[in-house]
């Protein structure tokens, strides 16, 4: 089955070559074998050249917080995709560079014998630029596909600037989006079988960049080996990899789902999918999360009243499915929305409304009542207990509470002596220690604790201005958080 035309870009202008030993899937962004669309296209290629698929998925050292957390969480899931393919009859290929740099030319070695080589458009961190890079140098045709989200990326006409207008408009085109599902078992419509790289591959290209032993990177001290961050150490909370995926979305759907609008804001409560690494990651689709959420519902498209702009009303589920569903397709999809159309301003202060920048410069000069070092914060050494476990939830775990990352990053704003350097601890905090960072949905995030997809509020307060004020006092009267507090707190004071 062809994948929607939006979804697909050539990004060379080099010839599909049906002589070609095999289709190469570069896998860089959607690393699963389920609901993925640029699976489903390679998978259509080979079937049309007459030639097996060779799925290449790589990890390379040399970028920006790379850590054993990071490393540790795709590593597993190469894992998951390694026992899938190896079921399913396909050559699976994961490498793991081993110093900086090494693994450079190993795509290019590759692509020689491809008759075409398929890849994931990710509109974030450094893919982007990893693509446009090697676009131009590589010997074969470089197609780019767009598995991201329900909506496909080139749809939308305009950035959007605020929930309520995104989600007037998702809800006029998001019928159509459900009908064009990327296939779920894509592996599964394959002809031609090859179920070990080396029936594909020169030998002398497996010699010098080795397949990684997954094993010995999980279990063993393979990882050590790596020049990475070794401080990040992996989460002991949360695995990476599609079978995880796959349970914490059972689990959530079977038992969670039925108390998630009430209980979802409560830290002490777990009512949410704890599925953000593995969208992040690309373990698991958004679209096969939404497929399974409505199947759960006995959902059917004439259920969907006329378009509302409303966060409820409009898919006629219950209303914690309601409640769901507009976080993962107005909350999560406008960050892919803004972070797509503008690459260069996604994750800096230019992209804040007008009246935000406005407030911004209107209380630069504003005394603030603590001021705190990035190494503070890091080591949660600030005098709100609050903030403080918050902080301590991402260090230990990689993850963070959603309504606590809001807080947390409203008080970081409280207490530094520019936006713009809450804006950089905010990002390098985040993206070091959270298996969700660098992805257009926590850089929207981090962007809404500064007015992005917000409102001006009322009435204007020292620091924030306009912007929404949040404060732990309130936080203590509204939620359950008292295990989450002896879970991460320490002996520190509360706070006023």
């Amino acid at each position: 089955m062809p994948i929607p035309k939006l979804r697909h870009h050539d990004a060379n202008e080099h010839s599909v070559r049906p002589d070609g030993d095999y289709v190469l899937y570069w896998m860089i962004a959607f690393r699963r074998t389920r609901f993925n669309f640029a699976l489903q296209h390679a998978v259509d290629r080979a079937n049309r050249c007459g030639k097996p698929l060779l799925i290449f998925e790589p990890l390379r050292t040399r970028y920006r917080w790379a850590s054993d957390r990071i490393h540790r969480f795709i590593i597993e899931g190469m894992a998951d995709n390694a026992a899938a393919c190896a079921a399913a009859g396909v050559a699976y290929f994961p490498y793991v560079e081993p110093r900086p740099g090494v693994g450079t030319p190993l795509l290019h070695r590759l692509a020689e014998k491809a008759c075409t080589v398929v890849t994931d458009e990710y509109p974030c961190f450094f893919l982007p630029h990893l693509i446009e890079a090697v676009k131009d140098k590589i010997p074969a045709r470089l197609e780019v596909i767009d598995s991201n989200g329900l909506i496909p990326l080139r749809l939308p006409d305009r950035t959007f600037t605020v929930a309520h207008s995104y989600r007037r408009w998702m809800q006029k085109n998001i019928l159509d989006s459900l009908v064009a599902m990327p296939q779920a078992e894509p592996l599964g419509k394959l002809k031609i079988k090859s179920k070990s790289p080396e029936e594909l591959i020169d030998p002398k290209v497996l010699r010098k960049w080795k397949a990684a032993d997954l094993t010995d990177l999980i279990d063993g001290d393979g990882l050590s080996k790596i020049p990475i961050d070794h401080d990040v150490v992996p989460s002991p909370v949360i695995r990476g990899g599609a079978v995880d995926a796959e349970s914490r979305l059972e689990t959530f759907v079977s038992e969670t789902l039925s108390v998630y609008n009430e209980d979802r804001n409560h830290p002490d409560e777990k009512a949410t999918t704890g599925l953000s690494p593995h969208l992040h990651f690309g373990h698991i689709s958004a679209h096969e999360i939404v497929q399974r959420i409505l199947d759960h519902e006995n959902w059917t498209p004439d259920q969907a009243s006329p378009v509302n702009g409303k966060n409820h009303g409009f898919w006629n589920t219950s209303e914690p499915a309601e409640a769901f569903l507009d976080q993962i397709l107005t909350w999560r999809e406008i960050g892919f929305n803004q972070t797509f159309r503008n690459p260069k301003t996604y994750d800096t202060l230019q992209s804040l409304p007008d009246w935000a920048q406005k407030t911004i410069r209107e209380t630069a000069d504003d005394d603030r009542p603590h001021l705190y070092t990035l190494d503070q914060f890091e080591n949660a050494q600030t005098h709100d207990e609050l903030w403080n476990a918050a902080q301590r939830e991402i260090v230990r775990t990689g993850v963070m509470h959603n309504y606590m990352r809001m807080l947390w990053g409203k008080k970081i704003l409280h207490w530094t002596a520019s936006v713009a350097e809450a804006l950089e601890i905010m990002i390098h905090l985040n993206n070091k220690y959270g298996l969700d960072g660098r992805d257009p949905n926590s850089y929207c995030g981090i962007l809404w604790v500064l007015g992005r997809t917000d409102r001006a509020w009322g009435p204007k307060r020292p620091v924030f201005g306009s912007i929404r004020y949040m404060t732990s006092d309130s936080a203590r009267r509204k939620l359950r958080l008292g295990q989450y507090l002896q879970r991460f707190s320490g002996s520190e004071s509360r706070s006023t």
